[in-house]
Parts: structure tokens; C-alpha cells; sequence
């Protein structure tokens, strides 16, 4: 059961609730700066066969540069991306357009930087980003190898051959972060901004971005086509752009930001917080189907067993409590310690006075984690024992 979707209708109708870009005012403003700084410039996205990096790519193509190389682990991701621009209208693909399925960890990553270098513009999305990537000791080492000792790595690279700009994603799971992974992000940000004056370091914090690869909703289509049931939290409530939204809002902090700087979405909790449940009984009704609430996980899949044989518009659905450890309840983008811009973009605001520590701090925590994973005493609460002395 293959099931047809416009999916950009859909979170336009459903999901943002926004009929155009939430940064298209913002574009329109800087149109013409964004033009000077783009145009001939030769670009190096790294992770960008993901949801935010394909869409920060489908962004700059809208400009004119003269060199795209594009970096990921994933190499069907990558294949994809290419016979997407290839098939689309509105892009200018560059003669030279390169994709590499390989680990910006890895050392053929700078042999191939200092190949095709130096870049103008450098952009990084490659990132752990759930909250279940830290379910046991190994993962948890994984994702802080990722998200905060590789960016580090090419830090220390860029630093040989200066972009213009450099940007690196976060996640507004770094503002007061109460789980590993929204800790080693605050340390990413936190690793970057001790570069930022050396380096046209910039960031940006934001909301879930709609059907992503590996979130939720995605989850609903896949499980639609490969007729199962849905499990899904209730109450659960979060901000939401769309994979256009993210891929500007990056592009717009990577160009126009000055070093240091955070930048985050102006949304309004009343208005644009939306609940899981909501999105999943909407798609079901834009689908032309019903909810069949389901009391556990088995009746729903007994339920959907049965749907097979039956001619219904009713779709199994199994409501939850969340039980995600160290989730937020809530979003936020900022804490109230920090400075904020919200003068200079129409619906972007930038955090001004991110916190810089010394190389010599940067060093002090990177060694304590070196050792501790060079140890055979590796241990979740070790880790949060190191974080816990930097972080709030």
C-alpha cells in the first residue's frame, strides 16, 4: 500500500500553518547581500544528504556558486540528493558538483579538503540528533565523538585555510540542556564559540523540522506503506518549521550572522506548538482515513493484522504516555541570561553573547574526556560527572 502524499502541502496546511516560508521577508530584505556574499563562492556542506543539509543546499542553489562538494556517511542519502537537484527546476547546479560518502573524521576527508580547497563557505550538519542516541555507553560515546570531538577536528583544519563563513547546526535541546545529547551539543556550541575569534564562527538553535529523516511523523508514512500501525505520544508538544524553513534559516545565520553569533526562530509557543497526536490525526484525516485508537502496542498490531483483509478507513493507533528519558516537556531557544537580537531579521532572532571559553577550558575538557574514553571505565555517569563540571 503505497500511499500518496503532498507532504509540503501538508505542513503548510497542518503542521507550520504558515502558506509561505517563515523566512521569505527575511530573504527578501537581504536579498542582495546574500547575492554578493554567495555568488562565485565555492561551497563544502558536510552532512548534507540529511534533512537540514539537502535543504540548506537546495537553498544556496537558489544563488549562483561556482564549486559544491558535499560530504556524508550516507551514501544513498547522497545519491538521492543528486537526482533530486538533477530532476527539479530552479537550481544552479555548479559545473563542479561533488558528493564523497565518507566521515569527516576520517583522514581522506583532508586529503580531499586541501584538494578541492579552499572554500568560502563551509557548513556542517553532521550530528547525533535524537535523544535515544544516548541508550547505552557506546552510543553515548558515538554521539559525543560526533557532535563535539570531530567538530573540533575540523576547527583545527579550517583554521589552516579561513572560510568566510562557518556554520555549524545546534539544537534548542542546548538551551539548559537536561540530557547528553543536548549537553554535547551546548559543548559543540560552546567548542565553536572559542574559535569564534579566529573564525566567522555561526550557529543556530531550532525546532523540530517536519517529517525529517528518522522523526515521527516520517515514521507514520513508513509505517502507512508497510501497512502498520502507528504508535504515537500524547501531549507531547513541539515547535515545528518545514525542510525549506530549516535549510534558509541556516543559510540566512551561515551568511549574514557575525561571528558568535546563535541564531533561533521567532516563533510563538500559543500559535505555532503543535502536539503529536494533532499532526497524526490530521494526516490520517488528510489521508482520507480514521483513528482507531488502540489500549497497547499488540492490539494495534493484531488490529492491523486484521486491516489487511478488511476494506476500512479505520488505521490502527496505539496513544501513549511519553516515557523518552531525559526529554523536555518543552522547547526553548534561549535562557534568560543570554542578550538577544531581535531588531536586525524580521523572524529570526540571534543570541549576541554566547558564552566563550579559553582554549585553555576547551583543552582541560577535551582531555578529561580523551582519557575517560581511552579508559576501560567508561560509564554513563562518568560522562555526565565531566559535562556536569562545565555545563549548567
Amino acid at each position: 500500500m503505497q500511499t500518496n502524499i503532498n507532504l509540503e502541502h501538508f505542513i503548510k496546511e497542518y503542521v507550520t500553518k504558515r502558506p509561505e516560508s517563515l523566512l521569505k521577508p527575511d530573504f527578501e530584505k537581504y536579498h542582495t547581500e546574500l547575492s554578493h556574499r554567495i555568488n562565485g563562492k565555492k561551497v563544502l556542506v558536510i552532512g548534507g544528504a540529511g534533512t537540514i543539509g539537502s535543504s540548506y543546499i537546495k537553498a544556496i542553489l537558489r544563488f549562483h556558486i561556482a564549486k559544491l562538494v558535499v560530504v556524508d556517511i550516507n551514501e544513498n542519502g547522497l545519491t538521492e540528493l543528486v537526482r533530486d537537484l538533477r530532476s527539479s527546476e530552479g537550481y544552479h547546479i555548479p559545473d563542479e558538483f561533488i558528493t564523497y560518502p565518507i566521515n569527516f573524521g576520517d583522514r581522506v576527508f583532508e586529503k580531499l579538503f586541501k584538494t578541492h580547497g579552499p572554500f568560502e563557505i563551509v557548513a556542517n550538519f553532521a550530528a547525533h540528533k535524537h535523544v535515544r542516541s544516548e541508550k547505552d555507553i557506546f552510543s553515548i560515546e558515538a554521539m559525543i565523538e560526533n557532535n563535539v570531538l570531530r567538530a573540533r577536528k575540523l576547527l583545527d583544519l579550517l583554521l589552516q585555510y579561513p572560510p568566510e563563513h562557518f556554520f555549524c547546526v545546534s539544537t534548542d535541546k542546548a538551551a539548559n540542556p537536561v540530557n547528553i545529547m543536548g549537553a554535547s551539543k551546548k559543548l559543540m556550541e560552546e567548542t565553536i564559540m572559542a574559535y569564534a575569534d579566529k573564525l566567522p564562527i555561526k550557529t543556530a538553535r531550532f525546532a523540530n523540522v517536519a517529517f525529517s529523516n528518522g522523526s515521527l511523523p516520517l515514521g507514520f508514512i513508513d509505517r502507512l506503506n508497510k501497512q502498520q500501525p502507528w504508535s504515537c505520544p500524547l501531549g507531547i508538544r513541539r515547535f515545528f518549521v518545514s525542510p525549506q524553513e530549516s535549510g534558509e534559516l541556516c543559510l540566512m545565520a551561515s551568511i549574514m550572522g557575525e561571528s558568535g553569533d546563535i541564531f533561533f526562530p521567532k516563533l510563538d509557543e500559543e500559535r505555532d506548538m503543535i502536539p503529536f497526536d494533532r499532526i497524526a490525526i490530521d494526516l490520517l484525516h488528510y489521508l482520507g482515513l480514521e483513528p482507531d485508537s488502540c489500549q497497547s502496542e499488540e492490539e494495534a498490531r493484531q488490529k492491523s493484522e486484521t486491516r489487511r483483509h478488511e476494506d476500512t478507513k479505520k488505521y490502527p493507533i496505539y496513544f501513549f504516555g511519553s516515557d523518552t528519558s531525559g526529554e523536555k516537556t518543552f522547547e526553548e531557544f534561549y535562557t534568560d541570561k543570554e542578550v538577544l537580537d531581535n531588531d536586525t531579521f524580521i523572524n529570526l532572532g540571534v543570541v549576541k553573547n554566547s558564552k566563550k571559553r579559553s582554549m585553555q577550558e576547551i583543552d582541560e575538557i577535551f582531555e578529561k574526556l580523551h582519557n575517560l574514553f581511552e579508559s576501560n571505565k567508561v560509564t554513563k555517569a562518568a560522562i555526565v560527572d565531566i559535562l556536569k563540571i562545565y555545563l549548567p
